[in-house]
């Protein structure tokens, strides 16, 4: 299993990926918007045939308001490859990226309240924390929680935003 940055040519593998995952499903013009604007953000999990079992989607926020950082957009794995560490190591590349090249602060995403395993690995593993409730976020009427990670312990483990990080093996005992 390998972990590498997302490259346009993987956009509709990961879409495809996402239609077998998750009830949101987002049109080909979002997956490019992100490849795009942020093309060192977003990552994918592949076997060693190439074929796309996860990824993750993520973008910047563009608030100039508030400090820099990251939003997750989409994550998700394929169920014969989930609780493997994939999604873990997904996101830690994502949120490693976004300190490295913009500095982020934080990252947010949005998760179902009724996703118990997502909100397992969101708030015991990678520390997330529920900073709000957003009434009827999805379009089926479901309530999201709007949770946040403080990127400070991954500055700490490998420097300050802007110094580029030790060479890493991308697989997934890193």
């Amino acid at each position: 299993m390998n972990i590498r940055n997302a490259r346009p040519t993987d956009l509709l593998n990961m879409r495809d990926c996402n239609l077998d995952c998750l009830p949101e499903n987002y049109q080909m013009k979002y997956y490019f918007y992100h490849g795009l604007s942020w093309p060192q953000l977003s990552y994918v999990a592949e076997t060693d045939d190439g074929e796309i079992v996860g990824y993750v989607l993520a973008k910047m926020e563009e608030d100039p308001e508030d400090v820099p950082y990251g939003h997750i957009t989409s994550l998700a794995v394929k169920r014969p490859y989930r609780r493997l560490g994939i999604a873990q190591s997904l996101m830690n590349f994502a949120s490693r990226a976004m300190v490295e090249n913009f500095h982020a602060r934080y990252v947010s995403l949005h998760v179902r309240k009724s996703n118990r395993a997502a909100l397992t690995l969101y708030k015991k593993t990678l520390h997330f924390v529920v900073a709000d409730v957003e009434p009827k976020y999805y379009a089926d009427g479901e309530d999201a929680y709007a949770m946040k990670r403080d990127l400070r312990c991954i500055w700490e483990k490998y420097g300050p935003p802007g110094v580029p990080f030790k060479e890493t093996k991308n697989k997934l005992d890193t």
